[in-house]
């Protein structure tokens, strides 16, 4: 895809179609620029179609969610059950030093009834002015692969971090940071109950699978599960743009993950 002005703007279904054929023959780079997020939304809602399948939410309940680490009077001991509750004490969390520093809270994207619920690991300067996780170029890229395999954050991907605040620089989240902040992700899943997750990024990975220090490329490949729901490990979209050879993996990992919420997968 050319992000030049002279070339021919393609269509929502063709956008989608070439970058399914492009990951199936091994692919060349693709070019994401000139299109806003925006535009990329559009694409990804549109290619999926009319025959997308309805939303189906699995009544599965996990563990209450108990806050650990240092307390703090914007946090109650025991998250709140209500999901528009939870969004309101995240908005106001001063739990860990990352609260003095950031423009706004990113809680979340996508409706709280996806499929799919799509994890990674702290909000860019991009979703700390907007608000939103994963936009610009990444969260773009995001969209489009997504596309590939019938998903979208509009009706079928609910998209969160593990921290919800912006870490200075977008350096690693410290972790005490993630200590503090993962209490709100892990009542995030138990409410929306995801049909299957997708860990983003070696921090979501390390973080949902329980192993610690463990190398993504260790832990991708294989369906893991969090409390019962089946978890498929993969790069971070901000990875595969500074390495193209990884997006072939991700790919792969997504063929699983469609296998995984189309019950293809024993």
């Amino acid at each position: 895809m050319s992000g030049s002005d002279r070339s021919p703007r393609l269509s929502p279904q063709e956008a989608a179609r070439l970058l399914r054929q492009r990951l199936e023959m091994g692919g060349g780079e693709l070019y994401l620029d000139g299109m806003t997020r925006e535009e990329a939304l559009e694409q990804v809602s549109r290619a999926k179609g009319e025959g997308t399948q309805q939303r189906s939410a699995q009544a599965q309940t996990g563990p209450s969610t108990r806050v650990t680490g240092k307390s703090s009077a914007a946090l109650p001991v025991v998250l709140p059950d209500d999901y528009a509750e939870l969004r309101e004490v995240a908005l106001a969390c001063t739990r860990c030093g990352l609260a003095s520093g950031r423009t706004q809270v990113v809680f979340s994207d996508g409706p709280p009834t996806a499929r799919l619920m799509l994890v990674g690991e702290a909000p860019g300067a991009n979703e700390d002015a907007s608000g939103v996780p994963f936009v610009g170029m990444s969260g773009q890229f995001l969209d489009l692969l997504l596309a590939t395999v019938e998903l979208s954050r509009k009706d079928s991907v609910y998209i969160a971090n593990v921290l919800k605040c912006r870490p200075p620089g977008n350096r690693d989240p410290q972790p005490e940071e993630i200590e503090a902040c993962s209490p709100f992700l892990l009542r995030q899943i138990d409410l929306v109950k995801p049909r299957a997750i997708l860990a983003v990024g070696s921090f979501s990975a390390r973080l949902l699978t329980g192993r610690d220090g463990v190398a993504l490329g260790k832990l991708r490949g294989a369906v893991h599960t969090y409390h019962g729901v089946p978890l498929v490990v993969t790069y971070h979209p901000a990875a595969l743009l500074r390495n193209r050879r990884w997006i072939r993996s991700f790919w792969d990992d997504l063929q699983l993950l469609r296998s995984v919420i189309d019950g293809d997968h024993a």
